[in-house]
């Protein structure tokens, strides 16, 4: 077992809570050029193995693009698990979506894997919004934002098409009673000193800032509740979310509960140089409310791995790895096949960047159109999917 799984770490982080190095990773914000290498031994995550992979293949007969290709590169347990589902023992599935704005692209991918995983092993999802969370950490979101925003993702969430049956909305001021309890036995058992060192809290923060982890991990030991039993959880999340998930774990089993298991997903980038794709910066992302005109002006204007003239490109030959035009393509669009032919042809010069972004435009507006279409659906569907008090049939 690694050891920082038994103690919180702080010389990892620097006094705003940030990891140190050329970027800053944190639940709440992600800047620069990020060194996922030095993420996992930083917060003492693993690195997905060929082995566990393996492991995988062994229950979807096919391994899903976005683990292949290393988009989700690290985990907690997930090899544990993975055994445990081998011997018998069912899992359920852990998200969520802190509703601060409209839902891009990039929040949709770790959504994707986790319905994958339900798909495979009809795992029950919890899915949380945390609408409390935007609600303390914004300086300028009211209640009702939030509330307006929460409504508004949970239509993505259902147009994603996670099973009515084996998935349940938890939305966090609506669902309180459900997660009070166990936000009180969390509580109890974190100290502030803990969490200054884990998320950066300053005396001016805010008491609802503080105690909100609590509020988070609470739903890692609500299946338990419902299943009356100990209870596996596997959350697949961005790897930025996983200082929660730490701290969760340093009391699961003094609450005697199963620590909860992690898969984690890298960045998606942003359509602008650097950084990742944010809600709070429109032009760096595709935003499943996007109109055609909007997307095919987002991509006519996004950064490319190209040079600086068409003469240079033919010449020298672009940069794939680069070029988050390329990235979309390869991620959401193109199979191994075509995006292997597309990397060989920008590198070699026989591909320009106005090429990969009209098919780009054309691909996007096809996969937002009929996603708007499954939205508008959604909005006859949301009481199917909402937490009760004896939430699965």
């Amino acid at each position: 077992m690694n050891a920082r799984d038994e103690e919180i770490e702080e010389s990892s982080f620097n006094e705003t809570g940030n990891l140190r190095g050329d970027y800053n990773v944190t639940p709440w914000q992600v800047d620069g050029v990020v060194d996922y290498n030095k993420i996992v031994q930083d917060f003492g995550t693993r690195l997905i193995t060929p082995e566990i992979i393996e492991k995988l293949r062994m229950f979807t007969g096919q391994i899903h693009p976005l683990l292949s290709r290393g988009f989700f590169f690290s985990h907690r347990d997930f090899d544990i698990v993975l055994d445990a589902y081998k011997n018998g023992e069912n899992f359920y599935l852990y998200t969520g979506r802190g509703p601060s704005g409209h839902v891009h692209m990039g929040h949709l991918m770790p959504w994707f894997f986790t319905k994958h995983l339900q798909d495979t092993f009809r795992s029950r999802l919890l899915f949380q919004i945390t609408d409390d969370e935007k609600f303390l950490y914004s300086q300028h979101l009211s209640l009702q934002d939030v509330e307006k925003y929460a409504y508004d993702n949970i239509l993505d969430v259902i147009a994603m098409g996670f099973d009515p049956k084996l998935t349940r909305i938890i939305i966090d001021t609506k669902n309180i009673k459900a997660l009070y309890p166990l936000y009180l036995e969390i509580s109890k058992r974190l100290t502030f000193s803990t969490a200054k060192a884990v998320f950066g809290y300053r005396p001016s923060s805010n008491i609802g800032m503080i105690s909100f982890p609590a509020i988070q991990a609470a739903p890692c030991f609500l299946p338990s509740l419902i299943e009356q039993k100990p209870t596996r959880v596997l959350i697949p999340a961005a790897i930025d979310q996983d200082p929660y998930w730490r701290i969760t774990r340093d009391v699961a089993e003094k609450m005697g509960y199963y620590k909860p298991a992690q898969v984690h997903s890298k960045f998606v980038p942003s359509l602008e140089m650097n950084g990742k794709m944010s809600s709070s910066k429109p032009t760096s992302a595709i935003f499943t409310t996007d109109d055609p005109e909007t997307i095919e002006s987002k991509i006519s204007g996004a950064y490319t791995g190209g040079q600086p003239s068409v003469g240079l490109q033919r010449m020298l030959g672009g940069d794939p790895d680069a070029c988050p035009v390329f990235w979309y393509l390869s991620h959401f669009f193109d199979d191994g096949k075509v995006s292997f032919e597309r990397s060989l042809k920008c590198r070699t010069g026989n591909l320009l960047c106005g090429e990969c972004k009209s098919d780009l435009t054309i691909q996007t507006k096809l996969f937002i159109s009929e996603f708007t279409r499954r939205r508008d659906q959604a909005r006859n569907q949301i009481a199917r999917f909402l937490y009760e008090d004896n939430p699965f049939d």
